[in-house]
């Protein structure tokens, strides 16, 4: 036996050697992964351009390619016009996939591309054009492509732009959301679901909160004057006119009348026809810092998990009664975990949020399971079978699926994303990928292809898989993704950019010596708190997901009078006494 001076004892060299051991496992791990993905980086980005390359070579500067007869459809007009009811004769495109491409062009990296790409749309786009278009898709994907294209090339800082650049592209966003506004002159300011891009006219016919809505409003963040139209026109905007109209559930319909304001389909869910107005209650809220769009999803949120989710799963329910109505799983759906992950992203001492983002990576793992099972995600699932759709077998290289996946891995830093991510990528260039482009698929029972490439596949299915894997775009910046996956930057000097005669009483935050700054967990990565200590002279900052009790006294009769903590993130209830608090372990 060694002596007690003969050196270090035996068992301590074993513990020393299986730690480090263990520390360059970890080591070799960490390598193996910042590999990994770097490896899908360059795959995706291969996507892109593979997709890019021959829409512009067959298609541009026409709205969409069609990749299997490497042609083009002028498909501005066709989206969400399911019976393809009065399409334009003289109508030969706004190249809606150019648009749609740019500030993935510049998040891949390619300023030279972009700058290119500005200049062409700057001398040659027009709209010009007798053509009726969906208002929606047409705010979401034109008029948010520009002014996030606007916002990027106008950027000082980056100099993405190298020769010169004078607000073209923010001109032709101010002119087509002029052509928007005779879609807004109904009794009830909610806009009619069409408008012809012909048929311009200075109104004042204001913007409601609404679908889409969004896009447009956030333009004023780049515009340092603003007329009194533009003023108003946002005024309207954010007060939210379509929640006065939620059922006593705090539940929404698909569909209303604009005339009446009178809802025509009363089942609902959080996928079509509803599903971007919960994304934008959050997205306005760090937009433009106004309280009342939090407590809007607050109540919505809790709605939502009450009545429409069964487990992992949310089925479609009766926006009066809550019953269940359909019991289907939505492509569409799946940007739901990745709203909650938005919510969620936070850590506290290490410990992910366990509330909303142990629901989302549920909820994710089912939408996965069905990808899995068919390579790709159908557009129906009918949960009570198990089976897909029988007439909605489709899958148009839809991104919802990937955006959840990049934020729930932002928030967690889970590898088990970065396979998911992987398995979308291989399945997308298995299935999908041809020799014009990237189809998408008729029947997911048989992989049968469509000859069609939808602009979102470069806007937001590219784009998030890249992000996933290399997410340096981001970094030092505070940007949110549209609806489209646009990103549009959360200014801090966004209310000192108001005029004085519009500056709310119920704004986050007062000009002060010393104001309060409510930051984004998820792009500042800062824990919520009341307000943390930074030290002397630097600005404090408030969580944003702090939701007050409705009363002073925390008093209450219902869950929905109670917030949202703001060192947790977790919903506070209202207890049998009659008090909020965090009565409930998640």
């Amino acid at each position: 036996m060694p002596s007690r001076r003969s050196g270090t004892p035996a068992f301590v060299l074993l513990l020393l050697v299986i730690s480090l051991s263990f520390c360059t496992s970890s080591s070799e791990l960490d390598s193996r992964w910042a590999a990994k993905k770097l490896e899908m980086r360059d795959k995706v980005r291969e996507m892109f351009y593979h997709a890019y390359e021959n829409y512009m070579t067959y298609a541009f500067p026409h709205d969409e390619l069609k990749p299997l007869t490497k042609s083009y459809t002028d498909s501005l007009s066709e989206l969400g016009n399911l019976k393809l009811e009065h399409l334009p004769t003289d109508y030969s495109g706004s190249a809606l996939t150019l648009i749609e491409s740019l500030s993935s062009l510049v998040i891949m990296g390619n300023n030279t591309e972009f700058e290119r790409a500005v200049g062409w749309l700057s001398k040659n786009l027009s709209f010009d054009v007798d053509a009726r278009v969906n208002l929606f898709e047409c705010n979401i994907r034109v008029l948010g492509g520009l002014v996030s294209a606007h916002i990027l090339a106008s950027d000082s800082k980056n100099r993405l732009i190298q020769g010169s650049y004078d607000n073209e592209l923010l001109g032709l966003a101010e002119d087509l959301g002029r052509r928007f506004l005779p879609a807004f002159d109904t009794p009830t300011g909610l806009p009619y679901a069409w408008v012809n891009l012909k048929e311009v006219r200075i109104c004042f016919c204001l913007f409601p909160f609404v679908r889409g809505i969004y896009d447009s409003a956030a333009m004023q963040n780049s515009v340092d004057s603003m007329e009194s139209w533009k003023v108003k026109l946002l005024k309207l905007a954010l007060q939210g006119v379509l929640w006065s109209m939620r059922s006593s559930l705090n539940l929404f319909g698909t569909t209303l009348d604009v005339m009446t304001g009178e809802w025509i389909e009363h089942s609902s869910g959080i996928g079509a026809g509803v599903d971007s107005f919960y994304e934008y209650l959050v997205k306005a809220h760090i937009l433009f810092g106004k309280d009342d769009y939090w407590r809007m999803f607050q109540s919505a949120y809790l709605a939502v998990q009450k009545y429409f989710r069964h487990g992992s799963w949310y089925h479609e329910a009766d926006m009066r009664s809550g019953r269940a109505t359909y019991w289907q799983l939505t492509s569409l759906q799946a940007f739901w975990p990745g709203l909650q992950a938005k919510v969620s992203d936070c850590n506290i001492i290490n410990q992910v949020l366990v509330g909303d983002v142990r629901a989302a990576n549920s909820s994710h793992r089912e939408f996965f399971s069905v990808w899995e099972k068919y390579g790709v995600l159908p557009e129906r699932y009918l949960l009570d079978y198990q089976t897909v759709h029988p007439t909605e077998k489709y899958y148009p290289l839809r991104p919802e699926l990937a955006e959840s996946t990049f934020y729930l891995y932002h928030a967690t830093k889970d590898p088990f994303y970065i396979e998911v991510g992987e398995a979308i990528v291989n399945s997308l260039n298995f299935y999908t990928k041809v020799e014009g482009g990237f189809a998408s698929i008729r029947d997911v029972t048989t992989m049968q292809r469509e000859d069609h490439q939808h602009s979102f596949f470069l806007a937001e299915t590219c784009k998030y898989l890249y992000l996933l894997f290399d997410d340096s775009f981001l970094a030092g910046r505070n940007y949110v993704f549209t609806t489209e996956g646009h990103p549009l930057p959360v200014l801090s000097d966004w209310h000192d950019r108001l005029p004085e005669a519009y500056i709310p009483s119920n704004w986050t935050y007062v000009k002060s010596r010393m104001p309060t700054e409510r930051a984004s967990a998820m792009s500042l990565q800062v824990c919520p708190a009341t307000s943390l200590n930074l030290g002397e002279g630097q600005q404090p900052i408030e969580s944003v997901c702090h939701v007050v009790d409705a009363r002073g006294d925390h008093r209450c009769l219902r869950d929905e009078e109670c917030g949202v903590d703001a060192t947790s993130c977790r919903s506070r209830s209202c207890s049998i006494a009659g008090y909020c608090g965090l009565w409930l372990l998640v």
